[in-house]
């Protein structure tokens, strides 16, 4: 019988990348901080944990996405935490979003208790977890890379292996630094073509029709133009992202203006209350026309 692989975190990505083990035939056992979110999984052929520990203890290899590094570490480092589960013989593979230097700490602490570790944040959003098209940046232990790269496979389109712990984490903000810009320089077009009179769905067609195609003008620039934000990634979770990437920046001196002021656009739009809503609803705050609830 297959052993069954680990999922801590059962958010809009997690809950996703499990559903597609268990279509992949794979046996899993979850925990998430809010018990009740396990439901639905039990009923769909996954098996609920009792704790971090107790997940880690049932499974070989045990993935983890939660939100935030303080959640990150709670979890890693709390009562019942995955370091009470760690012996030799385990492995944590953490697809949270967190700082480098949160991936070292937990990496440190999981590798002196015998187990092995690989960072593996990823690259997309709620439509391409449901499709199992995410991009993994992954770092850390090879051989763990190695050995999980069939589940990568399922839950996944491209798996990269970047090298130390801590390169995964600066080429996931990095990514998602370069998107925030993107939408807000998209969000400040369509708000100088409306306010020019011009028509913002051409704006998207010329857009569309030339260098600057991509994926997520087509998706998120209807979505703007609606006043519609189906939340496929949290808007407070993104400027977390900007931060991080700018904290990088700093380690390196490396000047980020455009971030920066990305990320101040973001911090408004937390302010307005937008922070659950998608993060294209960075547009409502440079439109100027909503109301601060």
């Amino acid at each position: 019988m297959a052993e069954p692989y680990g999922f801590l975190g059962l958010g809009i990505m997690g809950t996703a990348m499990v559903r597609n083990l268990i279509k992949a035939g794979k046996k899993v056992v979850v925990w998430n901080r809010t018990a009740s979110k396990c439901e639905e999984l039990v009923q769909e052929g996954a098996k609920a944990g009792k704790s971090p520990a107790d997940v880690v203890a049932q499974c070989p290899i045990t993935f983890a996405m939660l939100a935030q590094d303080e959640v990150a570490l709670e979890v890693t480092f709390g009562p019942d935490g995955v370091l009470n589960g760690i012996k030799e013989g385990k492995a944590y593979v953490d697809a949270s979003t967190v700082g480098p230097n949160t991936s070292k700490k937990i990496s440190d602490a999981v590798t002196k208790k015998g187990g092995r570790y690989l960072e593996a944040p990823v690259s997309g959003t709620k439509q391409p977890a449901e499709q199992g098209k995410l991009i993994f940046l992954t770092a850390g232990d090879k051989s763990l890379f190695s050995d999980v790269k069939p589940a990568l496979d399922i839950l996944g389109s491209k798996a990269l292996f970047l090298g130390d712990v801590g390169n995964g984490a600066r080429m996931k903000v990095t990514v998602n630094m370069v998107m925030g810009t993107m939408l807000n320089a998209l969000s400040e077009g369509l708000a100088l073509s409306e306010k020019a009179g011009l028509s913002q769905e051409s704006l998207l067609e010329v857009l569309d029709a030339g260098a600057m195609s991509c994926g997520l003008f087509k998706t998120k620039g209807p979505e703007m133009l609606k006043g519609e934000y189906p939340v496929s990634f949290p808007l407070k979770h993104h400027q977390k992202d900007m931060r991080l990437a700018l904290a990088v920046g700093d380690e390196v001196a490396q000047p980020l203006p455009v971030a920066a002021a990305a990320d101040q656009n973001f911090i408004l739009a937390k302010s307005l209350g937008y922070g659950n809503e998608d993060t294209a609803a960075v547009y409502k705050a440079l439109r100027g026309t909503e109301k601060r609830v």
